[in-house]
């Protein structure tokens, strides 16, 4: 069943809002993190998980109660890469280590190319063919578990959920770099067509 609409506008749905909500969040974890107190590294990393969640849900809803809208369409997948890339880059100044830079510049370089890939073809008519994917998906969900649990634990003291948090991000990577190659793949006739 669908909740009732505004004859206002259709901008500030549910949906729309638990967006809005999401990259409200990221300079929230951001202070958190870095605030001196006991407990701060669960707390940040809580709410990374908590603006996760709302990425899952908003989409749910949107589509449940047919309330997708181009405002939705355009900010869901950016606040899901400004909260990526985001926490990596305080994690790879907590953390000052080559093998969480490493990640961090393959993925928020490869962001960068994709999104750049999908404006072109827009232009094009063809963002069809640049559509994000199951395995994008996977790629994203892999992230924001491997970042929360990096943002949940003191970067001094490493454990097992340390160790578990680097195989996903590096397992995210792998499928970062392999989604890139797919739709390079696919646009590739597009961008060398004279």
């Amino acid at each position: 069943m669908q909740p009732p609409q505004s004859s206002r506008s259709l901008h500030y749905t549910i949906p729309n809002l638990l967006t809005m909500m999401r990259v409200a969040l990221i300079p929230v974890v951001v202070i958190v993190y870095y605030i001196p107190q006991s407990g701060h590294y669960f707390i940040a990393a809580a709410l990374f998980a908590l603006a996760g969640i709302t990425d899952w849900f908003d989409g749910y809803l949107a589509r449940k109660w047919e309330q997708v809208t181009k405002l939705g369409a355009f900010l869901d997948p950016v606040a899901d890469k400004l909260m990526v890339a985001s926490a990596l880059v305080i994690l790879v100044e907590a953390h000052a280590t080559p093998w969480l830079a490493l990640p961090a510049v393959v993925i928020i370089s490869r962001e960068i190319t994709i999104s750049a890939l999908r404006e072109w073809m827009a232009e094009l008519g063809k963002r069809a063919t640049v559509a994000v994917s199951f395995l994008g998906k996977v790629k994203t969900t892999l992230q924001m578990i491997a970042i929360t649990g990096l943002l949940a634990k003191d970067p001094m003291l490493p454990d097992a959920i340390t160790v578990l948090a680097y195989v996903l991000l590096y397992v995210s990577t792998a499928i970062t770099l392999w989604t890139m190659v797919i739709y390079l793949k696919a646009a590739w006739p597009d961008l060398v067509d004279h």
